[in-house]
């Protein structure tokens, strides 16, 4: 179990009634949709793993919506964007279709990746992919930041990565380069107290992340409540705007918690149903959907249509995944670099 130390955040400070009327209604109400085809996307995955129809690895990003939902709403998914093996979520929110997700999961010939990435390895025209290796997508994600810089183009590279990965190698030396190259690139931390099984506390000599480490590189660092879509939406805008002109890089820790195990084959033991529950009270999707009925922007029953309208897609790509073909055996060294 988690002990309850006290860590000294300075919480990147918002404003929600203002960011909420700046941003209106029908901008939330999309990003709440787009919350709610991840959770209802994930949860149908889960139950067709459940059944055999999904094999090898699967990572559930429920709990977690509002992080990435608020960074692409802010940025766009021009910017170039690498993940870690919780991909689902990223995909989705880039426009990939849940057809063809879900085929992949099904390792079905019409799937994102021809069905040959599975669950960690999903990508759109702009997302490059979701890696299996801890910390593989960071170095990546340093490079399309050198890209940009060096062929002079604007925008950014955004990263995430979870709180275990912090202290791979890799990660370090990306850092460094980056900080030493002015690179663009907006390193996110999705802290959601756990490397797998291991408590934070337990894997990291020092918290908070960003705080403590990116001094250590000389860029500047940031710390955002992964729970609440306002938060994370005021601190993503701002720092999207300092990277575009400073052209360097930045260190974002995202404090968020998963509400499922580590992966579809943990059950979690690690930690206690009461400090399960506790999280369960700051769902993501309920907080947005909270702001949005005290300002009677939706009522209950819109919202249960809404869901009911995610949950039909998420079904209908089952449905799709189910009906398509295997891929042809014969096709299995193709695209491979040195066959």
């Amino acid at each position: 179990m988690r002990s309850e130390k006290a860590i000294n955040y300075h919480m990147f400070s918002s404003d929600t009634n203002q960011i909420a009327q700046r941003l209106g209604r029908e901008f939330l109400i999309e990003q709440l949709k787009r919350m709610l085809l991840i959770r209802n996307f994930e949860i149908r995955a889960e139950s067709a793993y459940q059944q055999g129809k999904i094999g090898g690895f699967f990572h559930a990003y429920i709990g977690q919506e509002a992080v990435q939902t608020a960074a692409v709403a802010v940025m766009g998914k021009e910017q170039w964007w690498a993940t870690s093996y919780r991909c689902h979520a990223l995909a989705l929110l880039l426009e990939a279709d849940p057809n063809e997700l879900m085929a992949e999961l099904y390792g079905r010939a019409t799937g994102n990746a021809l069905g040959r990435g599975g669950s960690m390895h999903f990508y759109t025209d702009r997302l490059l992919g979701g890696f299996g290796i801890v910390g593989g997508q960071v170095p990546v994600a340093t490079g399309a930041a050198f890209t940009l810089k060096y062929l002079e183009q604007k925008g950014v590279a955004v990263c995430f990565l979870g709180d275990g990965a912090v202290v791979q190698g890799a990660v370090h030396e990306s850092l460094n380069l980056a900080a030493l190259w002015d690179l663009p690139c907006i390193y996110v931390v999705e802290n959601n107290q756990w490397g797998m099984g291991t408590a934070i506390e337990r894997a990291l000599s020092i918290e908070p992340i960003a705080e403590t480490k990116a001094p250590a590189y000389g860029m500047k660092g940031y710390t955002l409540d992964g729970m609440d879509f306002f938060n994370c939406y005021a601190g993503f805008e701002q720092i999207f705007q300092e990277v575009l002109q400073t052209s360097r890089p930045v260190l974002v820790e995202v404090l968020t918690e998963r509400f499922r195990g580590h992966s579809i084959s943990d059950p979690a033991l690690y930690r206690s149903k009461e400090h399960l529950q506790t999280c369960l009270q700051r769902d993501p999707i309920q907080l947005l959907l909270s702001c949005l009925k005290l300002r009677n922007w939706m009522t209950d029953e819109e919202f249960e249509a809404l869901d009911k309208e995610q949950k039909a897609r998420a079904v209908a790509s089952m449905k799709y995944a189910d009906e398509s073909p295997w891929p042809d055996p014969m096709t299995l060294g193709e695209d491979v670099f040195a066959p």
